[in-house]
């Protein structure tokens, strides 16, 4: 990637935009990204690390692709993107706490810096208070907004029907929220999941299952199958890995997730070639990272308003 590339990252419900260069420090990672654009997603905020925006990127390459240099966040100048194996196209905004290492693959442009800032706190108030989503527009500088998801070619009918599927429920939901999770949200939970007619405890381990589902599981089963990993392996890890908390989130209300994971299930002994089972699982993870953003955009943070960090001593 030696010609400049220039990206433009807009929220046109906040009427912001903001321009920055793609650079040289990791070029696969950017290059994926600039193969993927135009595209739209949920934008989301770092709700532990600091000032970070970040938001899912419809790229199944970023689950793998090698990152030749890496930072801590944590030093390097406000602005800074970064794509990780998180699906994730973050941007640094203001002051980082968590001490991650991170691979930037750019950086906003420096007369567009106060305007990255207006983007960061309107986002945190809509990610903390109102629940109103945010979409983030990615495109190439001067072209037009669009977005589309990828879908990845499955050998195997039935496997890729299960494909097709999830693609399918994946777009459904990608800029609006999944029906069983505004109903969960809303505290109609079929099962009765809850102690004592509770709604948060249940939010809070659905959040907490879903999470490392995506980015660990699927992500992981990925990037295992490319390291060359036997396939009986692979088979076995998802067994282990997939099922239980899958299982617990359809008791929680997640029916279409556990729909597809016992269809992936029953279908594993299909899987035979390695490319097939990227696919399958790069598809299943881009899903549940979906899911995930939606529900740490729903969840009810400010029902932690009294619980304030104490500043260390001097």
């Amino acid at each position: 990637m030696n010609e400049s590339k220039r990206v433009e990252i807009t929220w046109p419900s906040l009427g912001i935009t903001v321009a920055a260069e793609l650079d040289q420090r990791n070029r696969a990672l950017a290059q994926c990204l600039w193969d993927a654009l135009p595209y739209r997603s949920l934008q989301g905020h770092a709700l532990v690390a600091g000032y970070h925006l970040y938001h899912l990127a419809p790229v199944h390459s970023l689950l793998h692709t090698p990152a030749e240099y890496r930072v801590d966040r944590r030093t390097v100048p406000d602005g800074t993107l970064f794509c990780s194996r998180l699906q994730h196209l973050g941007i640094k905004y203001g002051e980082l706490t968590e001490p991650m290492t991170a691979t930037p693959i750019g950086q906003v442009v420096p007369e567009d810096l106060d305007a990255l800032v207006q983007a960061g706190r309107d986002v945190w108030h809509s990610v903390y208070t109102t629940k109103k989503p945010v979409i983030a527009e990615v495109r190439r500088e001067g072209e037009p907004s669009g977005h589309q998801l990828p879908r990845l070619p499955i050998g195997d009918p039935q496997l890729n029907e299960l494909v097709k599927d999830v693609h399918a429920e994946t777009e459904r939901i990608w800029l609006d929220p999944p029906r069983e999770l505004l109903d969960l949200h809303a505290g109609r939970i079929p099962s009765g999941a809850g102690s004592y007619e509770t709604v948060l405890t249940t939010l809070l381990f659905v959040n907490g299952e879903t999470r490392p589902l995506g980015y660990s599981c699927y992500g992981g089963l990925v990037r295992a199958a490319l390291d060359g990993m036997p396939m009986p392996w692979l088979r076995q890890m998802t067994r282990q890995l997939a099922h239980t908390p899958a299982e617990f989130l359809g008791y929680c209300g997640l029916d279409t997730l556990w729909g597809f994971t016992q269809r992936l299930l029953d279908g594993l002994d299909r899987l035979d070639d390695h490319e097939d089972f990227v696919s399958v699982m790069a598809h299943m993870a881009l899903y549940c990272n979906c899911l995930g953003g939606w529900n740490l955009h729903l969840f009810p943070w400010e029902a932690g308003e009294h619980l304030r960090r104490e500043e260390a001593p001097a």
